[in-house]
């Protein structure tokens, strides 16, 4: 099985791995009680914290999720003001979003062009006075195009909104710019455990709790921790520092393999340029993406975010650059990175390729 879809999830690392194994034995304390074994549960919690924390802006402090969804609602739920967004965000936003405005909250949401990136005239005029929280994402998670984050974090602060970034693709891999408010991640896009995420604020900002109960975790979340996905997240993260330059450097070769060998039959979604390189997301006219996955099932890939995935809608985000529902179904998404080989793409791409000549030559 050649594995592509690193946007759904990442192959766990093995020092992620070998970092959690103590936890499911004799280290199994709640990181909480005030006991020996407690205190190292609890000081193991602390340095996945400042592991974590490193990939983040200075001057900020870091509290463990369950996820990135828990961390976005919690961010925008625990904010006030009207709200402007993406039409290109992750479901766990513009659901968030939705529910704040149900409840009398205005919220805004901004188009993005063909390239799939928000005009920056619009989101002047968009985001004023008044507003209270704007979200965007880094690295979005179907077409891999990279929103120009500090300007929207610039224009935010001038109207004295709150920026919060989903940085759950980019973090790790693109920096995240200095003038975010808030950041949400995910432990397993960064080859970490699921199950466990983490929200960043700057210092100063101050949320409405999310979840009541206990108050043991930073910035007053409730819930007794799991100090072997903390210590998984805190080594993933740590791994990731490290290998930076030689991941981004594998990730382009891959680019340039995957983008060559499928030829110019196959159209990329979004901006070619202002996009990370471990998601290719394209398309081929005629070919229906849910059947070249069905058919080709020593590759492992989609046609849009695991979270819709078996919706039978086409994906939000391709519809908003402007693709049909014809457009939208034949376009499939293959995301590579540090386990994925050359000889993988190779082989993928011919696959591919294969696959769609015969849809083609049998619609025809």
């Amino acid at each position: 099985m050649i594995y592509l879809d690193y946007q759904a999830t990442t192959p766990l690392a093995p020092e992620a791995r070998e970092a959690m194994l103590p936890f499911l034995g004799e280290q199994f304390a709640n990181p909480h009680s005030p006991h020996r074994p407690g205190r190292e549960a609890a000081a193991a919690v602390e340095l996945a914290r400042e592991r974590v924390a490193a990939l983040m802006p200075k001057g900020g402090r870091l509290a463990f999720t369950s996820g990135a969804t828990e961390a976005l609602n919690w961010a925008i739920k625990g904010s006030n003001g009207p709200i402007v967004t993406l039409a290109t965000e992750h479901a766990a936003v513009l659901d968030s979003v939705r529910a704040e405005a149900r409840n009398g909250r205005e919220v805004r949401i901004l188009p993005v062009g063909s390239d799939g990136l928000v005009d920056l005239d619009l989101a002047r005029s968009e985001i004023r006075a008044g507003t209270g929280l704007v979200v965007a994402m880094l690295v979005n998670n179907e077409i891999g195009v990279i929103q120009p984050i500090a300007q929207l974090a610039d224009i935010a602060r001038a109207a004295g909104a709150l920026f919060l970034c989903d940085a759950v693709q980019g973090y790790g891999r693109v920096p995240i710019p200095a003038n975010c408010d808030m950041v949400a991640i995910s432990a397993h896009k960064i080859h970490g455990p699921m199950g466990i995420g983490a929200l960043w604020l700057r210092d100063g900002v101050a949320l409405r709790t999310l979840l009541h109960g206990g108050g043991q975790e930073k910035l007053g979340r409730s819930g007794t921790q799991a100090p072997m996905l903390c210590a998984g997240f805190g080594v993933a993260a740590q791994v990731m520092e490290e290998r930076l330059l030689d991941d981004a450097a594998h990730l382009d070769r891959l680019w340039r393999i995957a983008t060559t060998r499928l030829g110019p039959e196959w159209t990329i979604n979004g901006s070619f340029t202002k996009r990370y390189h471990g998601n290719l997301n394209l398309r081929c006219d005629g070919v229906e993406a849910a059947r070249l996955i069905s058919q080709l099932r020593e590759l492992a890939f989609s046609s849009s975010s695991a979270c819709a995935s078996g919706s039978g809608r086409p994906s939000h985000v391709l519809k908003a650059i402007g693709l049909s529902d014809a457009e939208a179904r034949a376009s499939i998404r293959l995301g590579f990175g540090r386990y994925t080989s050359e000889q993988d793409i190779e082989r993928a791409s011919d696959m591919i390729l294969e696959a769609a000549e015969r849809q083609l030559m049998w619609a025809v």
